[in-house]
Parts: C-alpha cells; sequence; structure tokens
C-alpha cells in the first residue's frame, strides 16, 4: 500500500471511530472534522466508501455508526466469548459468584459472556444480552474508571434490589472498551475479591492482545 493509501485508511478509520465514540448522539461532519484534524471537505470523502459498506449512516451533516457493523460484530462476539470463557469459568468458580464479560454500547454496558459457578447452592442468573447504563452497575463504572486509576468498581442494589457487584476494566486492548466482573446475592470483601477480579481483566486482556 502507498504512503498516501495507508493515510487515507489510517483516516478512515478514525474518522469510522469517532463516529463510534460520540455515543448515542449523531455527530455533525464539523464536529468530525475537528476530532481527525481534517477538513471538511475531506470528511466528505471519506464518508463515501464507509457509507457504501454501511459502516456509517450519514442524515445530512449528521452522522451515525450503520448497521453494517452489526455483521461485524456479529463474527467478533463469538471469538471474544470463547476467549473469555476460561478466564470467566476461573474466576466463577474461585469467588463462588456469576462472573460476566461486559463491554460499553454507546452508554450502556451490555453483557457478552457469562458464567455461573457450579459451587454453590444458588447463585445470580445474569443472561448474555443484558443491558444497563454505564453510570449504574459495577461493570459500566469499571469501564468509566479513568487509565491513572488502579482498582475496581463496587456497586449494591443499583440494577437489582439486593446483588452487589464487583468489577474492573480490561484494559492495553486496542479499540475495547469492556469490563471483567462477579455479581451475587451474598455480601463480598472488595479486598479479597477485588484483587481476584483485576488478575482476571489482566489475564483477558494478555489473551486478546495475542
Amino acid at each position: 500500500m502507498s504512503g498516501e493509501g495507508s493515510l487515507t485508511l489510517d483516516r478512515g478509520l478514525a474518522l469510522l471511530q469517532a463516529v463510534a465514540d460520540a455515543g448515542g448522539e449523531a455527530a455533525t461532519i464539523t464536529e468530525l472534522a475537528v476530532t481527525i484534524g481534517a477538513s471538511r471537505a475531506a470528511v466528505y470523502r471519506l464518508l463515501v466508501p464507509l457509507s457504501e459498506r454501511g459502516l456509517v449512516w450519514r442524515d445530512g451533516t449528521k452522522v451515525r455508526l450503520g448497521v453494517g457493523l452489526l455483521r461485524l460484530a456479529g463474527q467478533v462476539l463469538p471469538q471474544l466469548r470463547d476467549a473469555a470463557y476460561p478466564v470467566l469459568r476461573e474466576l466463577a468458580e474461585k469467588v463462588g459468584a456469576t462472573a460476566h464479560l461486559s463491554v460499553a454500547q454507546g452508554n450502556q454496558a451490555q453483557a457478552v459472556a457469562v458464567v455461573e459457578p457450579t459451587s454453590t447452592d444458588f447463585h445470580v442468573a445474569y443472561r448474555v444480552g443484558s443491558r444497563h447504563p454505564l453510570t449504574a452497575g459495577a461493570a459500566g463504572k469499571a469501564m468509566a474508571m479513568r487509565t491513572s486509576e488502579q482498582g475496581w468498581a463496587t456497586s449494591s442494589g443499583e440494577l437489582q434490589d439486593g446483588a452487589s457487584g464487583i468489577a474492573a476494566p480490561i484494559r492495553g486492548v486496542s479499540g475495547l472498551r469492556a469490563s471483567v466482573g462477579v455479581v451475587t446475592l451474598e455480601p463480598l470483601d472488595a479486598r479479597v475479591v477485588g484483587p481476584q477480579i483485576v488478575e482476571a481483566a489482566a489475564a483477558l486482556s494478555e489473551v486478546l492482545r495475542r
């Protein structure tokens, strides 16, 4: 690929990421131009192939993610679940609580992989595909932690009465905003369980970077 072609590809990917970072709000052409450091005319040109492939959708000067991304996500999520399963299984058995991997979808956290413990008499049933606001629940709070922040996030009764959660962000995987956590109806000692979840998040991050 020529240097010019490589630069165009890089800008196209930056533009797609900028649209995604807008979350549930449509980004304007002007905002996108400022974000990627390009002219409005350049943004219009970059949007053409992305629109043709259904990766973005234009409504005048506003741009949203397109349904074409669902096809790509449909291929990625099964691979992500396969990579996460061994880590979540070990965490669920070690803590004795339902373990989950959640990813950010706009302003919501979505559970994409769940493993229930086999050694407990009862545990929380957490459905794959469940969504909740990023501002509520340990999973979303963990994703909102700054890079400089260490440790984990906790929640109690925010998503379901009596349920407690602890989660840690997955870091070091480009383009992935996610967290690993556990949820239970039993009180958890965050000083004990928190480091275990941080360790699990780091282990999954390493697997995904291979």
